[in-house]
């Protein structure tokens, strides 16, 4: 099974792009799910029917379903609050502050990965296809499982036969399949859609770099809303589209340039009629894909850790994309090295014969971060 999370910035057309690419999945007889996320209930929209907490229906191969947070919050909260609430109180803090523990922020975005594992795993799918939300609530749910299992990690509960080690095992396992799923390259991969516009570009570039910090894999762009060549037409409406053109021609090559760019880049042309329904969704497909399939993309198989022996200690290469602006920052938290990009921070397990090195500096080139490392003795 295939997974494909597509997401952008609010407003750049993600939920049409992914109804258009499960769309042209089923249309070839492959059984495929589409599942919204987005709170704002658009996918419904663009396949001009309604779509509800369960798979239905849309037209043949494909299915649908739009995640109901309010549900999933009345509901599967309860039991995942009640595991969080023993393996607390297990730790000895007492029932209060174990209930205001529980009140986690974030839970939304838990809950929303969460049931797309469980609609993924329920039914005969070849192939997922998630119209998840904006890009800021889509790293917070990406980047999610990542902390909440660095966290799990330091907890001793479950080392010791207690109802709360019973608890953390389960709450622990569980983060731990949705972490697998996001970062499995064979199986999940990001698409990335904006239009080109350079604050959009300018976003995309901290998503791209947030992203490489969780280890999840982007295997394509696509630039939504290219306005049409205005050919031999002359006049004022001629000039106008063509200068428009011009400008969104060098946004993308500057995009380019930045050697940012992972996988493949596709185009889709603005239309002027909103594409609503299985044939607009279809039309927009072929020319997004033509006769490739939607499937096929370029992950980024370089591994996000690399060393290399110096004079002087150790290389550590961090493979991730950095813009010439960006706000790296390095910090050494016990056997981790903190990394924080423009905001975006991850904690990195040192390898296990570098923990007794000093961080004495780095660098970034086109290739992403290069520490630099000594040994102490």
């Amino acid at each position: 099974m295939r997974i494909l999370l597509f997401t952008g910035k609010g407003g750049v057309g993600k939920t049409t792009l992914a109804a258009a690419t499960a769309a042209w999945l089923a249309r070839r007889g492959r059984k495929t799910l589409m599942v919204s996320t987005d709170p704002a209930h658009s996918l419904s929209d663009a396949v001009g029917q309604p779509l509800h907490d369960e798979p239905s229906e849309v037209d043949g191969f494909l299915y649908g379903a739009q995640v109901d947070m309010r549900g999933l919050t009345d509901s599967a909260w309860g039991t995942l609050r009640e595991q969080l609430r023993d393996m607390l109180s297990g730790l000895g803090l007492d029932q209060l502050d174990a209930e205001e523990l529980t009140v986690l922020p974030g839970v939304d975005e838990l809950l929303s990965l969460s049931e797309v594992q469980r609609l993924a795993d329920s039914g005969p799918w070849e192939n997922v296809v998630v119209d998840c939300g904006p890009t800021a609530e889509t790293l917070r749910l990406l980047a999610l499982p990542e902390a909440v299992a660095g966290y799990l990690r330091r907890l001793p509960a479950w080392r010791s036969a207690t109802v709360a080690a019973r608890s953390a095992d389960r709450f622990a396992a569980h983060i731990e399949s949705l972490r697998e799923m996001l970062t499995d390259q064979e199986t999940t991969t990001v698409r990335l859609v904006l239009t080109p516009e350079r604050v959009v570009v300018a976003e995309t570039r901290r998503t791209l770099t947030s992203l490489a910090l969780r280890g999840i894999t982007v295997d394509g762009v696509v630039v939504n809303r290219m306005m049409p060549s205005a050919g031999l037409w002359r006049g004022a409406a001629a000039s106008w589209l063509r200068t428009r053109r011009a400008q969104q021609e060098q946004v993308l090559a500057e995009l380019r340039d930045g050697g940012l760019l992972p996988g493949t880049l596709r185009t889709v042309e603005h239309r002027a009629v909103e594409p609503v329904g299985m044939e607009a969704l279809l039309e927009i497909a072929d020319e997004l894909y033509g006769q490739t399939s939607p499937l096929v993309g370029e992950p980024n198989t370089v591994p996000l850790l690399e060393t290399a022996e110096t004079e002087a200690g150790v290389q550590l290469r961090i493979a991730i994309p950095l813009a010439k602006d960006s706000d790296v920052r390095l910090a050494r938290i016990d056997d981790d090295l903190a990394i924080t990009v423009d905001g975006f921070r991850r904690l990195v397990a040192l390898p296990e014969p570098l923990r007794g090195y000093t961080l004495t500096g780095a660098e970034s080139d086109a290739r992403g971060l290069l520490v630099h490392l000594e040994n102490p003795s």
